[in-house]
């Protein structure tokens, strides 16, 4: 035999060479105990097949298939249905509002929308996005009025993403509702006066308004699920009940395209998650034109979701499609739908009947024949604007079906035309998405469509005028009666902030003492120090460990036996390890999240868990723990979504460095995402070297986040990061002094004098009376390369160095332009108070000789405090792609190790003339260093 094609996933056929005998399958290959009845079976389907068709076959087949899905028969799922409603007419639940009453409330939603966003570009160019909301907008007004729970019965409510580019029908909404007033709406896109409306769903800019920020397309969906997730974990957890939240994602069929956007959605059906619904605006079109031009959005969505284990429902016809299907007796019109491509219904819902009448319906007689029965003005209505989206009572039973489904995640796909009722210029137009403004004419024509009470007289302004029915109008009422019942205002952010008991001192205490003579890495001391702080009854439970499949790398397997790893299924099996100790261990109240290979969803995990005081008034206290490289540097982009969105937690970037990681090679070695981290005004970078600066910087995370007090009640909404290494250390005990404290915080502190290192050692020659001096910066690791530099500098070469750690360059940096700041603004009110001085500035200040300044990172990261330093400045870093080799050779590669730094500190005491410029090139002789 010989292989053949493959008609089907996991069924591929044979065919035997012998002339005339029939295909074989492989499923003929196992063993059956009643052959004649497949023999049967197979007979009658080609007996349908040869009397109805082949379509008829298909049909008879696909409908077995979709009754044995019902019966719960382990046959495997139809991956697309025709393309058609999922819900049939006859089985639309009742409609259980005042239609009229929400379509006068759409009408005006939609006017101030536009209007909102053409005023602001009169102005100012301001942008903003019209089409967007136009083909969405009856699917959040369903939701509004009949869906979206509020968060004033259980705190919680429901979690909206709203599809970032539908904002201003959704602040239009707020508007008719009295949360935001005209004056506001006049500064969409206007916030640097502090009262404007940003342009997208940012949390950090309107935070009494936003929950989730969306407009980073892919994220919104990869967010969504993680939230969903998460909201199951605090209930199994005890944290708190969640099961009365519903997650709504609402996207774009183009934003689909994104990765992220289909990255979990395995994860959302293997967990069940029927608390989450994606509802996807499928309008055919993204920025530049078709999604799918040449091919069908939704079924390709259909099939992905269904083959990922969701529940999907297609909203895709209104009621004047009914009445045509309903006349399909052949079938030919739902085969036609299926046929025409996404870019041709495009263009049938810009062109008039004749074109409509040629190109959809005159390829067969029977579509001619369902075409006569129609004339030209509701053919036009039925192609052009009858959409599922476009039509509440459609929307709503295909909400109501993804509320009442349960064991998996329900995906409803909804058809709508972009740009709807915004008029001609603007319905399925390529380049709706960059128009930004309507003219008097459109707008008179939308009035009239929208059958608005507005007046010509009103009209004859450049400016478009806001409308509203009135606070007590009957319109209003009614707003406010469905959030009453639906549980207040949506969406809303609201932070009911308690603040968390200080930890016990101990654990910290742990670390001060320093670890002996024992060698331990910092990435060690800092899972010591969370181990420890699990422990606590008070706030123990609250910690949140997120890990993506990377635990024993990080040395965190002794917490698997204790925390335990979080699975709604628990532990179904034995694992192989389950006679050690530090056995595998899954729990349905497992408290560590371990995410698999996904860097983007232990982000998502992180960002879910960090707001958790804010969603769900309830404050945990997460950390991720990763490889450094693949944090900031491939997921940066949800770093800013979780400043945007007011994340509390902890991000360690462990085997950090670029030159820690032994044998990795290029992609593994990270010297840039401190800098990268830089760049994030709420991320506290910080590169501590031993087990008591993390410590003393966990400390005070845990102080400034979730401690509250006068200045900061609900604690402050910043994140931490730390990078920690994989190099064991004897790690000292923390020195004597507040000062020592502070500096660690603030960024800089003096670890060990020239003077302490001398006393310490026997010289191999004396220290003259007045010796040359330098100063010594290192963070990280780095600290002991500039220590073991000391030593040498001082035996070999007689120069007396002062090493100080640097556990945040970026902290010194924030301070000091802060400082420039309030300088510059004293100067401009010519107020003539004393100018402030930068602590970096001051903690140098009379320290003698050159300063050099080294580290594991790139030289970017410390020359961030360069132009504060009043001393000379050198800096040493590992610019450039990693290299695989031990730590001695890499180091030696970059020039940053103790050697390499002895040779720059002459080379720097040398400019100034301190050391003869023969004493560089004899100390890079003898250690064999070359730049």
């Amino acid at each position: 035999m010989e292989r053949n094609a493959i008609p089907h996933p996991g069924i591929s056929t044979l065919k035997c060479t012998g002339k005339g005998e029939p295909p074989v399958s492989q499923l003929d290959q196992l063993p059956d105990h009643d052959p004649e009845e497949i023999a049967e079976w197979r007979a009658s389907l080609d007996a349908a097949r040869d009397f109805g068709g082949p379509n008829r076959a298909a049909h008879l087949l696909r409908r077995l298939v979709e009754h044995a899905e019902l019966q719960r028969l382990d046959v495997p799922p139809l991956l697309d249905t025709p393309y058609v409603n999922t819900i049939p007419t006859a089985a639309e639940p009742e409609f259980p509002g005042d239609e009229e009453m929400e379509r006068r409330i759409t009408a005006w939603n939609r006017w101030n929308a536009a209007a909102m966003v053409t005023r602001g570009n009169h102005r100012g160019g301001l942008g903003g996005h019209m089409a967007t909301y136009a083909s969405a907008a009856w699917l959040y007004e369903v939701g509004f009025q009949h869906f979206f729970r509020g968060k004033e019965a259980d705190g919680s409510g429901d979690q909206l993403y709203v599809q970032g580019h539908a904002a201003p029908g959704v602040y239009a909404r707020a508007f008719l509702e009295g949360r935001v007033s005209e004056a506001q709406l006049d500064r969409f896109r206007q916030e640097a006066g502090g009262d404007g409306l940003p342009s997208y769903p940012h949390p950090r800019r309107l935070p009494w308004f936003w929950e989730f920020p969306t407009v980073s397309m892919g994220l919104g969906p990869l967010s969504a699920i993680h939230q969903a997730r998460f909201n199951r974990y605090l209930t199994a957890r005890g944290i708190k009940d969640t099961s009365g939240s519903h997650v709504w994602a609402f996207l774009g069929d183009g934003e689909m395209d994104e990765p992220e956007s289909t990255a979990a959605l395995a994860l959302a059906a293997r967990e069940g998650l029927d608390n989450l619904t994606f509802v996807v605006n499928c309008n055919l079109q993204r920025l530049d034109g078709p999604v799918r031009g040449n091919g069908k959005i939704v079924q390709e969505l259909e099939r992905r979701f269904r083959a990922a284990g969701w529940n999907v429902v297609k909203s895709l016809w209104g009621e004047a499609w009914d009445e045509l299907l309903a006349r399909d007796t052949t079938g030919a019109l739902v085969r036609r739908l299926g046929e025409v491509p996404d870019g041709q219904f495009q263009t049938y819902a810009a062109s008039d009947a004749g074109y409509v009448r040629e190109h959809l319906f005159h390829s067969s007689p029977e579509l001619r024949a369902l075409a006569d029965t129609v004339d030209d003005r509701r053919l036009i209505e039925t192609v052009a604007t009858s959409r599922g989206g476009h039509e509440p009572r459609k929307v709503y039973a295909a909400y109501r079906a993804a509320l009442e489904h349960r064991g998996a995640p329900t995906v409803v796909l909804v058809q709508t035309v972009k740009g709807w009722t915004l008029g001609p210029g603007f319905e399925s137009r390529n380049a709706n998405h960059q128009m930004k403004k309507l003219s008097g004419a459109e707008f008179r024509a939308m009035r009239d469509l929208l059958e608005l009470p507005i007046p010509d007289a009103a009209l004859n302004d450049p400016l478009p005028p806001y409308a509203h029915p009135g606070p007590d109008s009957p319109e209003a009422r009614y707003l406010r009666e469905r959030r009453a019942a639906l549980g207040g205002p949506a969406p809303a952010r609201r932070v009911r902030f308690t603040p968390l008991p200080t930890p016990p001192a101990k654990p910290f205490e742990t670390l001060f003492k320093g670890s002996g003579n024992q060698e331990i890495a910092t990435t060690m001391a800092f899972v010591r120090l969370v181990k420890d702080l699990l422990r606590d009854k008070a706030t123990g439970h609250r910690w949140v460990p997120i890990v993506p499949d990377e635990a024993r790398t990080f040395g965190m397997e002794s917490l698997f036996p204790t925390a335990g790893i979080y699975s709604p299924l628990g532990q179904t099996y034995d694992p192989v390890d389950r006679d050690q100790l530090l056995h595998y261990k899954e729990s349905t109240t497992g408290q560590i999240l371990n995410e698999g290979i996904t860097e983007a969803g232990s982000m998502a995990s992180l960002t879910a868990a960090a707001t958790s005081y804010a969603t769900h008034g309830e404050p945990v206290v997460p950390f991720y723990i990763f490889y450094s490289m693949f944090g900031w540097q491939r997921t940066a982009d949800q770093m800013w979504a979780m400043a945007d969105q007011l994340g509390r937690g902890f991000l360690i970037g462990a085997t950090a460095g670029r030159t820690t990681m032994t044998g990795e090679g290029l992609q593994h070695a990270d010297g840039h995402s401190q800098l990268i981290a830089s760049t994030n005004p709420a991320a506290l970078s910080y590169d501590p070297a031993f087990g008591y600066e993390v410590a003393v910087i966990v400390r005070e995370g845990l102080r400034r986040m979730y401690g509250g007090g006068e200045q900061h009640p609900h604690g402050e909404d910043v994140f931490y990061y730390l990078t920690v290494y994989n190099e064991p250390l004897v790690q000292p005990a923390l020195p004597d002094g507040e000062e020592v404290v502070d500096g660690i915080l603030r960024g800089l502190y003096r670890y060990r004098t020239a003077d302490a290192a001398a006393s310490s050692a026997t010289p191999a020659v004396d220290l003259p009376a007045d010796p040359p001096r330098l100063q010594l910066l290192a963070s990280g690791t780095a600290v002991q390369w500039a220590l073991t530099a000391q030593r040498l500098l001082g035996e070999e070469w007689g120069v007396a160095a002062d090493v100080w750690s640097a556990p945040s360059w970026t902290e010194l940096r924030r301070e000091a332009l802060d400082c420039d700041a309030a300088n510059l603004a004293q100067a401009a009110a010519g107020t003539g108070a004393a100018a402030r001085v930068p602590y970096v500035t001051r903690a140098l200040a009379g320290a003698p000789g050159p300063v050099l300044a080294v580290s594991d990172w790139m030289r970017a990261v410390p020359d961030q405090i360069r132009p504060w330093v009043e001393q000379d400045w050198t800096s040493l870093g590992t610019d450039g792609f990693g290299l695989s080799d031990s730590r001695a050779a890499a180091r030696r590669h970059f020039g940053v190790d103790a050697e390499s730094v002895t040779v720059a500190a002459l080379a720097a005491l040398a400019r100034r003339g301190e050391v003869k410029a023969e004493t560089v090139r004899q100390a890079a002789e003898r250690y064999g260093v070359r730049f």
